[in-house]
Order: C-alpha cells, then structure tokens, then sequence
C-alpha cells in the first residue's frame, strides 16, 4: 500500500547558477514539477509514494526518472513519448521569489493518456494528488479526469494544489472552469493567497476560505501566503500561523514543501478524513511552514526537501529561541 500516488507534470527547472565568463546568465539543469515534487517530500520523510506521468525519450526524461528513483518514489507509472521533455526557465528576483519561461509546445507531460495508466497504483494508495497543470491540454486532461473519478470510486482521499501558471493557460477563464472542475472531486485543497482571490473573487482571506470550503463540501483547506505563514480551514473554524523568516534563496518548490508537511502530518496520525482540532491543526501548520521554509534557504525544487531528520534539526534551531 502506498501512502500517496500523483499524478501530473515532471519537468526539468532550469535554475540560474551564476554567470559565465562572458557575463552570460548559467542555469543548472533540476529535476522539477509540482506533484513530484510533493511526493519527492513525501519520500524523504518516510512514506511510500508513486509517481504517474509522462516524460520525452531523451536525456532530460532519463534524468527525472532517474532522479525520483533515487529519492525513493515508485516510477512504474512513468511512461516515455517521442514529444520532448517539459523544459522551464526558473527566474529568480534579490527576494527569491521566482517567475517561469515554460518550453512546452508541447511537451511530453502533455502526452499522458488514459490508456497509459495502471489505476492499481491509485487503488492501493492511501491519497491520490493532483495539480492543475495536467488539466491544460489533451489527452492527459481526460487521463486526470479517468483517474479522479477512479479514486473517488474507491473512497480515496483526494489531495488538490491548483499551481496555476497562467503562461500554460490558453485564457485565465479556461483556468478556473478547468480547476473548479477538480475542485469537486478534492477533499484537501491547498491554495496561495493570490489563487484563493483568483478563484473565489474575494481578496478577503476568511470569507474567500470560506466560499471555497463551503461551495465544494471540502474535508481541510490550507491557503498559503509566502513568508508570512499559512491558513487551514474546516469544520471547526479558521486557523492561522505565522511563518518562519529566512533568508531566502529560491522559493521553487516551497508551496509542494509545504503541502508535503501537512499530508505527511495528516498520514502519521491518521486522520485524513476526520475533523480537527484547532490546536490539531496549528500543529500542522507549524510543520507545514518549517518545511517550505527550509526549502526556501536551498536552490532548486526536489534537490532541496529534507529529510525528516534534517527539518526536526531545523524544527529544533528555529523553535528553540521562542
């Protein structure tokens, strides 16, 4: 039994490394995307993960294949096509905060199907998560929909991170009908500030949480916002947490990080489908912001989740000062 199996884009990040001689910009070539990155989290903290997805017959698939092997994730479900890998461009500003140059007309992410999926690796996982990404295009946006309407037959907890990237959107009105199409299938949703208003119209945190909780009957919705901490929702009301200041030197992968923290903390005390606690969920919270921001002190998406020894030690450093 696996503990979480997603499905979605992997994709090499091209992340700045310096400059050249010529005073040219360097990238470094990452293993990336938003649903193995999560899972990559996952792994490294102890738990049993599978990937399904889709990569070129080249050099960069054989690389994120190999690089999620080596972090512990199941790659039976990866599939090869004769479309090149995803490539994008990471941008990086003196804050951290990072913008996206996608090379993806197409890319092979795209090119998953439904007829490529084996659906016992969602049957024989506790969560089954998904982005929005792989809602873009066909065929792999009908490849989603199969697999969603697969886990929700079978009573799987479905885990739901938007990630919206309006560059890989044809227009920001497709976006939203295609991720509220998702949203009604999700249990546990995480969104940033920005999504939260994008999808609900309310730059009000509370009352946008509470739109969005109530209109698709969600089990737990997180809303995160950068440095300045995060937010879940349920049944029993609205909690907040600060978050933890670091300097930051690449925010990729962060807002993954973070979700990894709370379905990693849901998983170990097994109460996916139960309603917590506000000091159950302040807990989680707290983990949950330690591990985005860990990341945001390391460069690249999954070369920079930790360990669960590394973000206890971190956990420890920060915490014992306060």
């Amino acid at each position: 039994m696996k503990d979480v199996t997603a499905l979605g884009e992997l994709l090499i990040d091209f992340t700045p490394s310096g400059r050249g001689e010529q005073d040219n910009p360097m990238f470094e070539a990452n293993p990336g995307g938003a649903p193995s990155n999560v899972l990559v989290a996952l792994a490294w903290l102890g738990l049993e993960t599978a990937f399904i997805g889709c990569v070129g017959k080249d050099n960069f698939g054989q690389l994120l294949v190999d690089a999620l092997r080596s972090k512990g994730v199941d790659t039976s479900g990866i599939v090869y096509s004769d479309v090149k890998t995803t490539i994008a461009f990471v941008h990086i500003d003196e804050h951290g905060e990072r913008s996206f140059d996608f090379y993806r007309q197409p890319g092979a992410d795209m090119m998953l199907a439904k007829e490529d999926i084996d659906l016992k690796l969602i049957s024989q996982s506790r969560i089954f998560h998904v982005g929005s990404i792989s809602m873009t295009d066909e065929p792999v946006r009908e490849a989603t929909l199969m697999t969603l309407k697969h886990a929700k037959e079978k009573g799987k907890v479905i885990s739901f991170d938007p990630n919206l990237r309006p560059l890989l959107w044809d227009n920001l009105d497709h976006a939203k009908r295609q991720i509220e199409t998702v949203m009604q299938y999700a249990d546990i949703v995480k969104v940033s500030e920005e999504e939260l208003a994008f999808l609900t119209g309310e730059e009000d945190i509370s009352r946008g949480a509470g739109q969005l909780f109530e209109k698709n009957s969600l089990s737990l919705l997180f809303v995160t916002v950068g440095d300045k901490g995060s937010y879940a929702y349920n049944a029993n009301g609205f909690v907040f947490v600060p978050g933890i200041a670091v300097k930051a030197v690449d925010t990729t992968g962060c807002g993954d990080a973070f979700f990894a923290g709370v379905l990693y903390q849901l998983l170990k005390s097994d109460r996916l489908s139960e309603s917590l606690a506000k000091d159950e969920l302040e807990f989680i919270l707290q983990f949950g912001n330690a591990m985005g921001a860990f990341v945001a002190k390391h460069k690249g998406g999954i070369p920079a989740m930790p360990t669960l020894l590394q973000i206890e030690e971190f956990i420890a450093e920060v915490y014992s000062t306060g």
